[in-house]
């Protein structure tokens, strides 16, 4: 895992805000978040061992974050502490209801994680089954994270998000990219608010170079497409209570699954019920599922379960 920490400071609202304006808030709270630490805190927690690569500052926020790794089996030999810069922060606001949410990041150190850290940390991708990164860390370091990846014999996930421009070079080394809609509108060069079927932006991205495209869909499930076949695998039946952490329980599940020598369509299935389960609680950390949860959930609705689990 080559990725981002980020403090999450949270605040619950009736409704989000429309540009210019200021709606009040309850609930406000303190929670670990960045997308590369909350992947591999759900990786770990579904069974994975995880060596995660990362800069934090040398503050408070810092120290909660090296606690956290410890406490769920996460190696932290590669995560490295900067004064020059404070650690990254979130602010997220949660709609109450709909669980929906916004989300604004000060990167902080995550922004000196460099191409030459990767390069300096390269045990951490010694046997690597998959190496998984995201785009809360500058380009150079992410796609250096896919090129090692790529020379370990690794498969390299990349999740687009914040979704940046990427050359054609970046992604020729991912296996599989895991944008949503949006993000992958913009990756294709398309205008988000016009409407584009996911078939058709997922064999954009194949042309560019990715060998798989693994589109979420939200209450929608996901969408697999590969150069020689298509699937839509449905979401579960859950009642939402906070979409944040959905993306990064569907990339840790996705991964987890791959690493395990899974097929990608029952990686994705598995991705699924992952993402699925991680919007039932509040908070990101609090909400990604454990193995075990997975179980319960499968043996609760009579679902198969999957033999590898």
């Amino acid at each position: 895992m080559v990725g981002s920490y980020a403090t999450g400071l949270t605040l619950k609202v009736k409704r989000l805000p429309s540009p210019g304006e200021t709606v009040l808030a309850t609930g406000y709270r303190v929670d670990h978040g960045g997308k590369g630490s909350n992947q591999a805190v759900g990786c770990a927690r579904l069974g994975a061992d995880v060596r995660f690569v990362a800069r934090v500052g040398g503050d408070n926020f810092g120290q909660m974050a090296l606690r956290l790794f410890r406490e769920e089996g996460i190696d932290t030999a590669f995560v490295r502490e900067t004064a020059e810069h404070s650690t990254g922060v979130g602010f997220i606001l949660v709609e109450a209801g709909t669980g929906n949410n916004s989300i604004a990041i000060d990167p902080g150190a995550n922004e000196l994680l460099s191409r030459q850290d990767v390069v300096e940390c390269d045990a951490a991708f010694h046997s690597a089954g998959v190496v998984l990164t995201q785009l809360e860390i500058p380009v150079t370091a992410a796609e250096a994270a896919l090129s090692r990846g790529r020379a370990e014999g690794a498969v390299t996930i990349l999740n687009p998000a914040p979704v940046r421009p990427l050359p054609d070079a970046v992604l020729r080394l991912v296996d599989v990219i895991t944008p949503n809609q949006s993000e992958g509108k913009l990756l294709t060069g398309r205008n988000p608010e016009e409407h584009s079927a996911p078939e058709e932006i997922a064999h954009d991205l194949l042309r560019a170079g990715v060998k798989s495209v693994v589109m979420t869909l939200g209450e929608n499930g996901a969408l697999l497409v590969t150069g020689s076949s298509m699937k839509r695998v449905a979401a579960i039946p859950v009642s939402a209570v906070d979409t944040t952490g959905a993306g990064d329980g569907f990339n840790a599940g996705l991964a987890t699954a791959l690493a395990s020598g899974q097929s990608l369509e029952t990686a994705v299935e598995f991705a699924v019920i992952a993402a699925g389960l991680a919007v039932t609680k509040e908070g990101v950390i609090p909400s990604l599922p454990k193995r075990k949860d997975i179980l319960r959930f499968c043996v609760s609705l009579a679902i198969k379960t999957p033999s590898w689990v």
